[in-house]
């Protein structure tokens, strides 16, 4: 069991000061890039490469690994029951939100995120290692936990429904169809486009934006708490941060859609909307 109360949204300050206490039982996860994870990281950090976490076959690559390969994973990492795994990225928050949507399909529910990640832990002046952690071997087992997980045909059966929204979290280009990244371009229909990327605030060192004004964005948008919130991009990567935001917000019925629009655009059965059509 955990001793120490950690909070969902950690601060750079707060981890320093629990890095040392072995009753946290922290199992801290860098999602950077290698490059960066190699020359600078959080002292005590495990190394998850970020693709690691994707299933990686075209050509729906976002797609949650095999059972096997989540196994591999985190049974080489040293993830057990009893630990508070504090996950970071290089990046704003996509892969250490996708980490969490992980964590919680496999039904890992004690975690925090490191707001700001590597750059406000960089940035504000807090002790780094180079030394690369391999973590303590376990012979960790997954078990899928499907809640948190979306499927196309999840999806198109909820379409229409007064209590059932969609988050895309790609660009506006790609969400009216002028960019077109699979066989075809546009959105799901209705769904509401909020890139990932203003939901980063620059002038704090990537931290989340202030969380008050992203909820009431939310609800006038649509995006409130009595619905169920469907999130994706392209591979659902992107997405992982509004995952990660409406659980920093207190959402109960969330889901991350794995396949994204690499398998929406690229099916031929599934309906689509794009600027050109209207």
């Amino acid at each position: 069991m955990t001793q120490v109360a950690i909070p969902l949204l950690l601060e750079p300050e707060q981890l320093a000061a629990l890095i040392n206490k072995s009753d946290a039982n922290l199992l801290i996860l860098d999602t950077s890039s290698a490059a960066n994870y190699a020359q600078q990281h959080v002292p005590g950090a495990v190394h998850i490469e970020p693709k690691a976490l994707q299933a990686g076959t075209p050509p729906v690559p976002g797609k949650l690994p095999s059972v096997e390969q989540l196994t591999a994973l985190f049974s080489q990492v040293g993830l057990t029951a009893d630990h508070h795994v504090i996950a970071y990225d290089d990046e704003g928050g996509g892969w250490a939100g996708r980490l969490i949507w992980t964590l919680d399909v496999l039904g890992h529910k004690n975690y925090s995120y490191l707001n700001g990640g590597l750059h406000a832990w960089l940035n504000e002046g807090h002790p780094t290692e180079t030394t690369a952690n391999t973590g303590s071997a376990v012979n960790f087992q997954a078990n899928i936990d499907p809640t948190p997980i979306a499927e196309a045909e999840d999806v198109m059966a909820r379409l229409g429904d007064t209590d059932f929204a969609v988050w895309d979290a790609r660009s506006a280009a790609e969400h009216d169809g002028s960019k077109i990244l699979a066989k075809r371009g546009g959105r799901i229909p209705g769904a509401i486009n909020i890139d990932w990327l203003e939901l980063m605030d620059r002038d704090r060192n990537m931290r989340m934006i202030d969380l008050d004004g992203l909820q009431q964005r939310l609800n006038s948008l649509g995006l409130s708490k009595d619905k169920e919130i469907v999130t994706h991009c392209q591979t659902h990567h992107r997405s992982g941060l509004s995952y990660l935001a409406m659980k920093l917000l207190g959402y109960t019925n969330i889901k991350g859609y794995h396949g994204s629009w690499s398998e929406w655009g690229n099916r031929e059965d599934t309906p689509i909307e794009a600027e050109s059509q209207q």
